[in-house]
């Protein structure tokens, strides 16, 4: 991270001074928000000057009965929460350390979590969007309203371009209702196998979860720790997530219940209210929350995760699923401390997630390591477009160069 760093008060400041880099100095730039992602990525040659965006962060317009939101990208999603609270609404996304995170840079890194599989992302939620582009132009897409969906889709290219491409300054979103409540029902069981089955039922369930949740015994252990919760955690679990109305949500409860148990669940307990509340903040706070020295995430087809999991467990690493979206997120315990073990761990299940057609991403690890690691994947056939893409719209690459697919070479 560089020595200088510049704060704008307002979106027309920031356009200044980027401007003026580029036809002067021609630092490299790297935008900032809560720094709770600046490990993601590749090791990026140290930013002539960084930019922080946490003065931006006003609310610039709430026409809540329309259910949309413009704020500035520095607000903090905590205070973005808040605000819409207050109206009996909020953005459906789970994002992790909420009190430092800003909008923009959880928009950047397209961050989500266990709700995903109900709710989506930022990309069905951004529908519109300013930035200051290299050059320090500043420019706009979408609109304010829903329907909006003239020219090219600007607001999706933004979303997890990690600053490489333009600063994000002001962002619109959509909005759903807040929900009633919310619970879980929390399965443990004899084995993964177990669990495949509970999935292959879930497909014709007549529920409909938000989110589908597998866990090994280290991970359900940190997490029921983490949420201090009286659940059991010596067992995988399967943990179902419901939200609704709270005639809709016990419904689900008891008919999941009913589908699910059987031979093969040891345990099934259903989570409310606040212990529920902290279940999901724990559940979103797991990559994070571990001083484990590497977490990574594996994207496949979610017919295969669960395989995936069964082999990443007997490896040693604690595993949560995102089921019903194809993704594994792990942590490398302190028993994998060495380059050398955290390599051969994840050379094998690189190599199992490509063989199913997905992909293995480094999400933290440490920063001499990162030479060594695949932070950002192994290449895939849209990463030339993607270079493409980058030296068009930042030809002198000057907005976090090296940070993304650009620094993984030709």
């Amino acid at each position: 991270m560089s020595a200088f760093e510049f704060t704008p008060a307002t979106q027309a400041e920031l356009a200044r001074f980027v401007a003026d880099n580029a036809l002067n100095e021609r630092r490299t730039l790297c935008p900032v928000g809560g720094r709770t992602a600046l490990h993601f990525g590749f090791g990026a040659p140290d930013a002539g000057a960084s930019v922080a965006i946490s003065e931006l962060n006003r609310l610039i317009d709430y026409p809540a009965r329309d259910m949309t939101i413009t704020v500035e990208a520095g607000m903090r999603i905590d205070a973005l929460q808040a605000t819409l609270v207050a109206e009996g609404q909020r953005l459906p996304i789970d994002i992790a350390q909420a009190e430092r995170a800003t909008l923009g840079g959880a928009l950047a890194t397209n961050t989500s979590g266990p709700r995903r599989f109900g709710h989506g992302t930022f990309r069905d939620y951004v529908i519109g969007i300013s930035a200051v582009d290299a050059d320090g132009r500043l420019f706009k897409a979408g609109g304010r309203v829903v329907k909006n969906v003239a020219g090219y889709d600007i607001c999706k290219l933004l979303v997890g371009s990690r600053g490489t491409l333009a600063i994000v300054t002001q962002v619109t979103l959509k909005l759903r209702p807040q929900a009633e409540t919310s619970a879980q029902l929390w399965m443990t069981t004899d084995s993964f196998e177990e669990i495949e089955r509970r999935l292959e039922i879930l497909l014709t369930s007549k529920t409909r979860p938000v989110a589908i949740e597998v866990l090994n015994v280290p991970a359900a252990s940190l997490i029921v720790s983490s949420a201090r919760a009286d659940l059991p955690a010596d067992a995988p679990v399967l943990c179902i997530g419901f939200e609704g109305s709270r005639t809709e949500v016990n419904w689900q409860l008891q008919s999941a219940t009913e589908e699910l148990n059987g031979r093969g669940i040891r345990t099934s307990r259903e989570v409310r209210d606040q212990e529920a509340d902290r279940i999901w903040e724990s559940l979103t706070e797991f990559q994070t929350c571990a001083d484990d020295p590497l977490t990574f995430e594996a994207n496949l087809r979610p017919s295969r995760c669960i395989a995936f999991a069964s082999r990443a467990t007997e490896l040693g690493v604690a595993v949560q699923v995102h089921a019903g979206n194809g993704q594994v997120v792990g942590q490398l315990l302190e028993e994998s401390a060495t380059i050398d073990q955290s390599t051969a761990i994840l050379n094998e299940l690189r190599g199992l997630a490509r063989s199913q057609g997905g992909n293995l991403v480094v999400l933290h690890c440490d920063p001499d390591w990162k030479s060594r690691m695949p932070m950002c994947g192994d290449p895939e056939p849209s990463w030339p477009l993607m270079k493409q893409l980058k030296r068009q719209l930042d030809p002198q690459s000057l907005l976090n160069p090296g940070r993304f697919v650009d620094g993984a070479g030709a």
